[in-house]
């Protein structure tokens, strides 16, 4: 899915920006800019998407993205319902790669860093004790000023990039061009179409006239588009679901195969095996084995 650029906002004597966010949800828009992210979830739940990967985003993540890498994250429905109390909560700090001056990245001191933005390019889920002392940086950052912002920054980026606690996130390094608004209506629109439906049995008939687009052209430009068929994208978002669903422990594993959208039990192992390489058993004896 070809993601819509996004133009940072950043007050003119600042050189990056930082945010405490409080809102009903993160929005649904799958975007891209140059700024590197730091996004710390304090409250909120639901599917991220960033590069090619699908995943469950929950309370306490921290995820350091790289320039020009699509995202987004999606809050489960329960967010959008007009009489939903639910609210998430995040720091996010945007910072261009030359933020600090285009000599600083040349400094020998300094090496590290250039190293840490190409590993950032993949996207990064920051973990363990690495994690515990950003956040506390990143509650400092918010309210920091003049050179104590710069202070703290070279401090998160001196964390970052010494740390060995993180796993990757995309499998590889999924950057865009400018895309058009034509792409931008029709692809979001697929996007929050599916996001919404993954439960029920969508044809492809269905997205396809959503897209006013014919069957065979909807398949070969979604195909074109995000390097992936249709079903394959659904799938995917299913089996995210199901993840969070596992994991949970509320439900037994064929009552999720069906809230999830799945016609039939053996379907479901087999995708699910096929997305996350382990059996549903195996996935939540390997998460609750992490608590």
């Amino acid at each position: 899915m070809k993601p819509l650029f996004h133009k940072v906002p950043l007050k003119l004597q600042n050189s990056f920006s930082i945010r405490h966010d409080r809102a009903s949800n993160f929005g649904t828009i799958w975007h891209y800019h140059p700024e590197l992210e730091i996004q710390y979830v304090i409250k909120g739940e639901g599917v991220r998407f960033i590069g090619d990967n699908i995943s469950n985003f929950s309370s306490g993540e921290l995820i350091l993205l790289g320039e020009n890498l699509p995202h987004t994250w999606r809050c489960n429905e329960d967010y959008f319902q007009p009489e939903s109390e639910l609210e998430v909560e995040a720091i996010v700090i945007h910072f261009l790669p030359d933020c600090l001056g285009k000599d600083f990245l040349n400094l020998p001191e300094a090496y590290l860093i250039p190293k840490l933005f190409e590993k950032a390019r993949q996207g990064m889920v920051i973990q363990g004790g690495t994690k515990e002392k950003l956040s506390e940086l990143l509650f400092a950052a918010v309210h920091a000023t003049n050179l104590e912002r710069i202070i703290i920054l070279l401090s998160i980026l001196k964390t970052l990039a010494e740390t060995t606690e993180y796993s990757t996130i995309a499998t590889s390094q999924h950057t865009f061009a400018q895309s058009t608004e034509t792409d931008n209506i029709r692809l979001n629109k697929v996007y929050n179409y599916t996001l919404s439906n993954y439960k029920k049995e969508i044809s492809l008939e269905e997205i396809s006239s959503l897209s006013n687009l014919s069957v065979t052209s909807f398949c070969r430009y979604f195909k074109l588009m995000t390097k992936k068929t249709y079903y394959d994208f659904l799938i995917e978002i299913r089996i995210s679901h199901a993840c969070r669903a596992l994991i949970e422990d509320k439900l037994p594993t064929e009552v999720i195969c069906f809230e999830c959208g799945f016609n039939n039990v053996s379907n479901f192992y087999r995708h699910f095996k096929k997305v996350t390489g382990m059996t549903p058993l195996d996935y939540k004896r390997t998460y609750l084995n992490k608590l």
